[in-house]
């Protein structure tokens, strides 16, 4: 049994430990906008917040997230209105297929969370997630967006 704490709220899953996060947060608990990529920590379509850090769900053991602070895409909108960085994402119109576009998101809400105003170095560093439509450039400029605001 694993005790998480998932964008605030409390769940105890039976899953064998070694089980990766994204399946307890995709199956288990039901929360579905980290996507699966890759499977082995590469692409970062499956990034949660960590203890505010941006993670690889895919290869992070649910055994090594008991207790932890963990934010998937589900928990940046509140009361309906969607997070900056979101409505950055929106107006740039950053996503074309969307389906990495989580992932970024998430990476995205680490780095400002932690360094509000980043170089374009520390935004290719820490958003490193991989996005088989380009859009790296309208990502860049949804972050330059957020920044100015």
């Amino acid at each position: 049994m694993a005790n998480l704490n998932i964008n605030g709220k409390k769940y105890a899953v039976d899953v064998d430990p070694d089980t990766p996060l994204l399946w307890v947060i995709r199956e288990q608990v039901g929360l579905t906008g980290t996507k699966y990529g890759c499977g082995i920590g590469t692409c970062g379509a499956c990034t949660v917040l960590f203890e505010g850090q941006a993670m690889r769900s895919c290869s992070l053991p649910v055994s090594a997230a008991e207790g932890k602070k963990i934010e998937t895409i589900e928990s940046l909108e509140k009361n309906g209105q969607l997070s900056k960085i979101q409505k950055a994402w929106v107006e740039k119109q950053v996503p074309q297929c969307g389906y990495c576009q989580s992932g970024m998101v998430m990476a995205t809400t680490a780095l400002l969370r932690n360094n509000p105003n980043p170089s374009d170095e520390q935004i290719n560093a820490s958003v490193s997630n991989i996005c088989r439509c380009g859009t790296f450039q309208q990502v860049r400029d949804a972050i330059h967006a957020v920044i100015k605001a």
